[in-house]
């Protein structure tokens, strides 16, 4: 049997991986610049973490979860998701007792059962954020904000901010039983899925991917006509917290999200030019979700993206994308020589200047075509001439041109054509 990655997994591989960290990156800076900070939760949690949390009538609980028994016959799931995981760490270590808002990010894989395609994977990956203990709406909107700065930071001009309001669970009470009742003339219509799921949470029937659903249902009553006034007023406030940071929206009434926690604010993101899962991210609050997982009422708001589709919408990074590449390359033209190269080789290093060296025993010319595939700026040689007279050739990979650089003199040499190449940023 032929060893491979099982499917739906797959290996990210240099210099597919430089664009990971770019983005990561990237993701990281932007989440610490509004206040948050990171979390790590275990990769499996207990089953009925996810039950709980993320609701037992939901695709990703009653399709889609990678759940085993482990020696002790305990059931425990890989998380198909981090929120839940992050509202038990939250409780589990009383973080409520403290300073709050709680506001966290992660970056990880998560896993779901799912037939692979484009952008999406069995095992895929996540950067999140989620913000506990405020209810204020103007909260909302900082995280939608900090959704559309990762996008405006990466690049990503063309996209659509989706949002509606799904409401409180008084106000969503009294519209799930009109939606009941505006399907259920029209059941037999639906999907397999939507027919068996309808009555117990009609509000899944929006969010099915099944066009026949949408046509079913046309005309259906809407969540955003049926809000009680608190929920209509933080709806408002919202969107005038958008506009207030001139950030377009388009009103969605379709949208509901997969999940059952969510209350209120619910938004995606999307960028047509992708294909057909254009959803790159979304979120929403969920108020009752801590209180349901064992722990206090409070509320929480938070959004996930999918790295994955991230990639596939930032189709220009190889201006900013070098890191896989070589600033410097050490060239010796005697086995002699070697370790004056390696020494060469710490010193730049520990300047931060990315260099490499012939570990392979290579020619001369050898070790030039080498430094070209690493895509190295310049090389330093290291010949006879240079060992005798107390200098080191730099030459430059583009102009070719070659200088002689007194050895005491070369790292500040170096650093001084490196911000050159970098247009004056370091």
């Amino acid at each position: 049997m032929q060893l491979k990655a099982p499917r739906g997994t797959y290996d990210i591989l240099p210099p597919d991986s430089s664009k990971w960290q770019y983005i990561e990156g990237i993701l990281k800076e932007t989440a610490e610049t509004f206040g948050y900070r990171e979390i790590r939760t275990p990769i499996f949690e207990h089953t009925e973490l996810f039950e709980r949390g993320v609701g037992s009538s939901t695709d990703i609980v009653t399709k889609e979860m990678y759940t085993f028994k482990d020696k002790s016959l305990r059931s425990l799931t890989l998380r198909p998701e981090n929120t839940a995981s992050c509202v038990r760490a939250l409780i589990e270590h009383s973080i409520y007792s403290g300073i709050m808002p709680a506001k966290w990010y992660y970056i990880g894989p998560m896993f779901r059962y799912d037939r692979p395609q484009t952008g999406r994977y069995r095992q895929f990956h996540q950067f999140g954020v989620e913000a506990f203990g405020s209810n204020s709406p103007y909260l909302d909107a900082e995280v939608i904000i900090l959704l559309i700065e990762v996008l405006k930071r990466l690049g990503l001009k063309e996209y659509e901010l989706h949002i509606n309001s799904v409401g409180c669970m008084q106000c969503r009470d009294v519209y799930r039983q009109k939606l009941i009742e505006h399907i259920t003339p029209v059941k037999d219509k639906l999907c397999p899925d939507c027919q068996t799921r309808y009555q117990q949470n009609p509000l899944r029937v929006l969010d099915c991917k099944e066009k026949s659903c949408h046509q079913a249902i046309v005309n259906y009553p809407t969540l955003s006509q049926h809000l009680c006034d608190d929920c209509a007023s933080h709806y408002d406030v919202v969107k005038k917290g958008l506009k207030a940071n001139s950030i377009d929206y388009r009103h969605d009434d379709n949208l509901v999200r997969g999940l059952d926690y969510y209350t209120n604010t619910a938004f995606e993101i999307h960028i047509p030019g992708i294909g057909a899962q254009s959803a790159v991210g979304g979120g929403g609050r969920y108020n009752g979700l801590v209180e349901d997982c064992g722990g206090p009422d409070l509320p929480g708001i938070g959004f996930a993206m999918g790295i994955e589709r991230l990639l596939l919408a930032v189709d220009t990074l190889a201006k900013e994308l070098d890191s896989g590449k070589s600033d410097v390359f050490i060239t010796i033209m005697n086995d002699d020589y070697e370790l004056q190269a390696l020494e060469l080789l710490t010193r730049l290093r520990q300047e931060n200047i990315r260099a490499e060296k012939d570990y392979m025993g290579r020619s001369g010319r050898a070790q030039m075509k080498y430094a070209d595939k690493l895509g190295a700026r310049m090389v330093i040689i290291i010949g006879d001439d240079e060992i005798q007279q107390g200098y080191f050739t730099l030459r430059d990979m583009q102009s070719k041109e070659q200088v002689q650089i007194y050895k005491e003199e070369i790292i500040e040499s170096v650093k001084d054509r490196l911000v050159k190449f970098r247009g004056g940023n370091g």
